[in-house]
């Protein structure tokens, strides 16, 4: 049986103003955060469809128990995902088109390419995530702490949950297609394709946020983008439209921390990977140990200071 929990969490996000700056300290992660949010409605709207067409074709009911969680699991992120970038639309009416255009390329993703393609995408890009979520919420004091407790909350449960369904995609993957070489073949048009739905989002936010707002050239988390900048100022005939400071969203992280998600990307994409022996993080396991208690999971930071005052 799967071990996989489908939690339905609410963030309230129709009930206040979502600021699209939600970490005031580190602009360039709220930025990266909020592009995260788009592509993950796009992405897991494609994982439910993909799930749904695989079925017929997982023969092991075990794989088929695990992809079930798995799909539930991810429609909760997206529908999460949704209420914050609908606030993030009350303020900002022109990310509409920005959304629409992210989804439109996942949908045009799952009706242009064959079952296993979106099963090897899937299943390639959640196996990075335990290396990047992990160097994340271990640094949340810096990352989510100081900022919107709703909007924190909501991607450390969604990272967590990812490093909690971590072999789910590898496992569908393997059972429906099992090829190695397939994956590996595959994985540079898929991560070609992931950036360039982050780069949709940021070039909207760009578009459609006011610098006052952002803060930030939303694009400076692309180290293409940022040369593009540096040659226009040598050259002027190359330069870009300014869009304000190109800060990097990891730039006050420990290097070495870095480096160790960068290896582990790296190991992700080999054969017989196994994310299952990945080290996770510590917070995740706090997380789940506060939610079976009963805390409230959706306000990470302010009801632990509310059960403190008790």
């Amino acid at each position: 049986m799967t071990d996989l929990i489908v939690r339905k969490l609410t963030f309230a996000f129709e009930q206040y103003d979502v600021p699209f700056l939600w970490n005031p300290e580190n602009p360039a992660f709220s930025s990266m955060a909020n592009a995260v949010s788009f592509l993950a409605i796009g992405f897991e709207k494609m994982i439910v469809q993909m799930i749904t067409q695989a079925k017929p074709v997982i023969t092991d009911p075990e794989v088929a128990e695990e992809a079930d969680a798995f799909m539930r699991q991810e429609g909760q992120h997206s529908t999460a995902h949704r209420q914050h970038v609908r606030g993030l639309i009350r303020a900002y009416p022109g990310l509409q088109a920005t959304l629409d255009e992210v989804i439109g390329e996942f949908d045009k993703l799952t009706a242009n390419t064959p079952l296993k393609y979106r099963l090897a995408y899937t299943a390639d890009l959640e196996a990075t995530f335990t290396s990047v979520f992990k160097l994340m919420l271990d640094n949340e004091a810096a990352l989510f702490r100081p900022g919107d407790d709703r909007v924190a909350s909501l991607f450390i449960w969604h990272f967590v949950e990812e490093v909690e369904h971590r072999s789910s995609a590898l496992i569908i993957f393997d059972s429906v297609v099992g090829s190695d070489l397939y994956r590996m073949r595959v994985a540079p048009s898929i991560f070609r394709h992931v950036l360039r739905m982050i780069r949709i989002a940021c070039a909207g936010f760009n578009e459609h946020v006011p610098l006052e707002d952002r803060k930030i050239d939303a694009m400076s988390m692309f180290a293409t983008h940022r040369y593009r900048q540096r040659l226009g100022k040598r050259w002027p005939r190359l330069a870009l439209p300014e869009h304000g400071p190109m800060p990097r969203a990891f730039d006050d992280l420990p290097l070495g921390e870095q480096l160790v998600a960068l290896r582990g990307i790296v190991r992700s994409q080999l054969p017989k990977h196994n994310p299952a022996h990945e080290k996770t993080p510590a917070l995740a396991d706090v997380w789940f140990r506060r939610y079976r208690d009963g805390y409230d999971v959706t306000r990470w930071y302010t009801a632990a200071a509310g059960s403190e005052a008790n």
